[in-house]
């Protein structure tokens, strides 16, 4: 039998099951209705005429009442109307036979309804004379239920029969994914997916797990150990959220109280995170399931600040978290800031949110006196800065003497990002990836931009990229380092490919890409090859573009990879279905790596057993100590890249020019 066939019959039970039920349930309603009626009828009706014949009865005037009688019969609609004295003697009578019309007998049978008999005393003076007694005739009654019910039949056929239609086209449609799956798993014969044993009785589904068999075959023995250790990993990654938090104005006040105060060594710093994509998500799975993100958000927050016992800990609006810590230091805000971006990456995982990317980090550190507007203006920029970064990471500003002034405002950095632009101050940064077996063979530099300021101060990237995003201006920035980068020669740079960031932004301008498909055909000989970064959060938003741009690029000499890989745990089949050069693990999961049994250890074992099977590479950031680079060689990785093998220095400073 199909799955289509099981899901039409299983759907086709339940409205049966419901159609009974609110059957039974409007059946016994609406019965005990028309007896209540009945009764109300039957009482209301003696009472009425007891009390009108009450005179003639006294005056003996019968004739009077049995016309009276005759007329209440007339108009009603009763089985007996009948008077009778104190001794229960008939004086008059009025019946009728109890016919039922335009009703089955099976019907009556099968619902019996029982005749209300009423009472009411009829007085001659202060002495009662007799009484009239009154039944109702239940043929009316019966009339009406089955009239009530034939309604409710013919409304729920015709609902089922709409159900039934509605609920086939519906299922189609839904089952469709199966054949695509089935096509992919055909087409891509990868070393994807376990083999399914036994398989499924369902048609479509044993189709699809035959296809998938035939292309895991290959690989069973090498997948088998990751998938082992990737649900270990989902497993422990979870926290049970409980919590609440301050609001905005608990926020604020404990922050302007510490802020004012005189003391000229003040210092502290403020992280703000928010979630991404809330709104979206409560509009497309309801206000339940924001909550619950922001309940999880929320616990793991005070899981990373909880050693803090001063610090203040708040849920600023729907989807932002403050977290204010006084007396604090650059290093503690670099502490909490990346403990929570890879808790969160963690999160993702669960799939609570309608992406992995769960949300962003943005840290502020002060190390003088500032007022509350300038510190939250700096943690909002560094959230712009983590928003461009990637999903899940995090970015930090820190306010010092040398940088107590107002940041600058939208047209402040347009102006001054275009005239860097005209005027070439833009400088190049170079970090070496180096061979993780042999750190004298360097495998490529990456390139870090820096643009020089009108009065003379020197930023980052870091720090005018999210701007430039919002300005429009990114593709230009990325435009300008590529023309900066193939100025220099690969001979005197000792190495044969340089590394260069591509923002998202730009790989979704037309023109831009047809200007580096131009570009990269025509860029001198004696100039670098390149390798063209994009943050994993891009590639998977941006899939069919990375691959259209990875194809062309490629066909003159240049590369392609993965950086931040890990932020937003992409399955195994977007690495293959990608197949970038190399990715490189985010440093998150590099500043875990303090000892042998820990999640991290187990994500970046796994990546790099499913990325060598596929012929990628796998390069590590962020390496700040041996103990880590050991830890990394024995995983089997192929580069890292980090303070331990050198810093980022100018691009000029690395050029030999013997």
């Amino acid at each position: 039998m199909t799955l289509f066939r099981q899901l039409i019959i299983f759907t086709f039970l339940l409205f049966m099951l419901l159609f009974i039920g609110i059957w039974y349930a409007k059946l016994n309603s609406t019965r005990a209705f028309l007896v209540s009626q009945l009764e109300s009828h039957a009482q209301d009706t003696a009472t009425s005429l007891a009390l009108s014949i009450s005179p003639h009865v006294a005056e003996k005037d019968m004739v009077t009442v049995a016309s009276m009688m005759d007329a209440v019969f007339d108009r009603g609609y009763y089985e007996v109307v009948k008077f009778v004295d104190p001794k229960k003697k008939v004086l008059i009578e009025k019946s009728l036979a109890v016919k039922y019309e335009n009703v089955p007998p099976w019907f009556i049978k099968f619902i019996p309804l029982k005749t209300p008999v009423a009472t009411a005393d009829v007085m001659a003076g202060w002495n009662q004379a007799g009484s009239i007694i009154v039944a109702s005739h239940p043929g009316y009654a019966y009339e009406t239920l089955w009239k009530d019910v034939l309604n409710m039949t013919g409304v729920f056929a015709v609902c089922a029969v709409f159900v039934l239609v509605a609920g086939g086209l519906g299922l189609r449609i839904l089952l469709r994914p199966l054949v695509a799956v089935e096509r992919q798993a055909d087409a891509l014969c990868n070393k994807e997916y376990q083999i399914q044993d036994p398989l499924p009785w369902t048609r479509e589904f044993r189709r699809v797990a035959e296809a998938m068999n035939r292309t895991t075959y290959k690989v069973k023995e090498m997948f088998e150990e990751q998938v082992a250790q990737a649900e270990n990993l989902r497993e422990r990654a979870y926290h049970d959220p409980l919590t609440g938090l301050g609001n905005r104005r608990y926020f604020e006040s404990q922050m302007t109280a510490r802020l004012d105060r005189g003391d000229s060594n003040t210092k502290g710093i403020v992280l703000l995170l928010r979630v991404n994509e809330l709104e979206k998500l409560n509009q497309e799975k309801g206000f339940q399931a924001g909550d619950e993100l922001i309940k999880r958000v929320s616990v793991l927050l005070k899981e990373s600040t909880k050693q803090y016992t001063n610090g203040v800990l708040t849920r600023l609006t729907g989807g932002e978290f403050g977290f204010f810590l006084p007396d604090a230091s650059p290093w503690d805000a670099e502490t909490i800031a990346s403990d929570i971006a890879n808790k969160l990456s963690l999160l993702s995982v669960e799939q609570i949110a309608l992406t992995d990317n769960i949300g962003y980090v943005g840290a502020a550190a002060y190390e003088n006196k500032v007022s509350f507007g300038r510190l939250l203006s700096e943690a909002d920029l560094a959230l712009g800065a983590a928003k461009q970064a990637g999903s899940n990471t995090w970015s930090m500003r820190v306010i010092s003497e040398n940088t107590e002034k107002m940041p600058l405002g939208q047209r402040e950095w347009k102006e001054e990002l275009t005239s860097a632009l005209k005027e070439c101050r833009m400088s190049l940064d170079a970090q070496p990836v180096v061979k993780c077996t042999d750190r004298s063979v360097i495998k490529h530099l990456e390139i870090f931009s820096k643009i020089q300021l009108e009065n003379g101060e020197i930023i980052s990237a870091g720090v005018f990229m999210p701007m430039a995003e919002r300005l429009n201006l990114v593709s230009l920035i990325d435009r300008g380092m590529l023309e900066e980068v193939v100025q220099l020669d690969s001979s005197q740079l000792g190495v044969e490919y340089v590394a260069v960031n591509i923002s998202p932004a730009s790989l979704q301008d037309e023109s831009f890409r047809e200007w580096v498909y131009s570009f990269v055909q025509h860029k001198p000989a004696s100039a670098p090859k390149l390798i063209f970064e994009l943050s994993e959060f891009g590639a998977v938003k941006n899939l069919d573009l990375v691959k259209e741009f990875s194809s062309v690029v490629r066909k003159y000499g240049n590369m392609v990879g993965l950086d931040h890989y890990g932020q937003s745990l992409s399955n195994l089949g977007f690495l293959q279905s990608l197949h970038p050069d190399y990715v490189k693990i985010d440093r998150a999961y590099t500043g875990e790596l303090k000892h042998e049994d820990n999640d991290s250890r187990f994500f970046i074992g796994s990546l790099c057993s499913v990325a060598h099977s596929i012929d990628i590479e796998v390069i590590a950031e962020g390496v700040e100590t041996e103990q880590q680079a050991q830890i990394l060689t024995g995983l089997k990785l192929d580069a890292i890249q980090g303070y331990l093998v050198d810093r980022p220095k100018p691009i000029k400073s690395l050029v030999n020019k013997g």
